[in-house]
């Protein structure tokens, strides 16, 4: 097997978003540190309620996915096709903007932490203008394997391969086969997992430090700081001395043209035109 190792490191950035919620952005400071079909990573995490009490007010999005993952709190989601999802600890916000969403993420605290991440995953040409949809997954819904050193993985999207068991996530079937695991380790603790060789991948250690590789390359990679993988058919990756906390996620590459302006990702200009047409004509969604 071809162990993978670290060919770029991503350090997150200070910035906001929303109604000025402050947090740190990896995939997605600018169009040219992108990895297919992955478009953004954004982490949250404060317990000064100003610095996210205003939440993301209502605001649309077409031509790809968001994933929202929360760690510690609670956020309320609410959009124009009459869902509500309560983003509780240890639960994820699954939601395909399609063809067109307008949605609002509110904290429900005014004190006490709230961490989390939200990615975003572009949409193949073919399901950019499908309807939305949306799914709330509860933590109790998210499958939890323990590993043999004391380590803990989340599976949250596509299957994990541990010591050759295979178990779902509560993800599955999406045309970017996505893989989202969650990985905790202990300090000193090790973890390998196979993964498709032509499909992109990244480690996000969000809690310790971490090297990445075989004994022949190794890499250290730093608390937000993102990791994007050579190509290759499995990862390994070792705990620091602290431990660590990371988010292993793959995906299949569209290779398609992106095309983005703010909210709206499609294909071409004239789509991005389009959309904010709609927008604006109130015909979105």
């Amino acid at each position: 097997m071809r162990t993978r190792s670290v060919q770029q490191v991503i350090q997150s950035m200070p910035t906001s978003d929303g109604g000025g919620v402050k947090l740190r952005r990896s995939l997605g400071q600018s169009q040219a540190l992108r990895l297919d079909p992955f478009l953004m990573l954004d982490e949250f995490s404060s317990i000064n309620p100003d610095d996210y009490i205003a939440g993301f007010p209502n605001h649309p999005h077409r031509g790809f996915e968001t994933v929202t993952y929360i760690l510690d709190g609670h956020m309320l989601h609410r959009d124009h096709l009459g869902n509500e999802g309560h983003l509780k600890r240890g639960g994820v916000q699954w939601m395909s903007a399609g063809r067109g969403i307008i949605h609002s993420e509110m904290p429900q605290q005014d004190s006490g932490r709230l961490r989390g991440f939200q990615l975003w995953v572009n949409l193949p040409a073919s399901e950019k203008m499908k309807p939305a949809a949306y799914r709330d997954i509860q933590a109790e819904d998210i499958p939890v394997l323990n590993l043999t050193e004391g380590g803990q993985v989340k599976v949250i999207a596509g299957q994990a391969n541990i010591n050759g068991k295979v178990t779902g996530g509560s993800i599955q079937g999406l045309s970017t086969e996505l893989l989202f695991l969650d990985v905790r380790l202990r300090a000193g603790g090790s973890f390998i997992h196979p993964l498709v060789t032509d499909h992109n991948a990244f480690v996000y250690p969000y809690e310790g430090q971490c090297d990445i590789g075989s004994l022949l390359k190794i890499h250290p990679l730093e608390s937000q700081s993102l990791g994007v993988l050579t190509q290759g058919d499995c990862v390994e990756i070792r705990a620091g001395g602290e431990g660590v906390a990371f988010l292993l996620l793959a995906g299949k590459p569209l290779k398609e043209p992106i095309v983005q302006y703010g909210p709206f990702v499609m294909n071409t200009r004239e789509e991005i035109e389009q959309a904010i047409a709609d927008y604006n004509n109130g015909e979105l969604v």
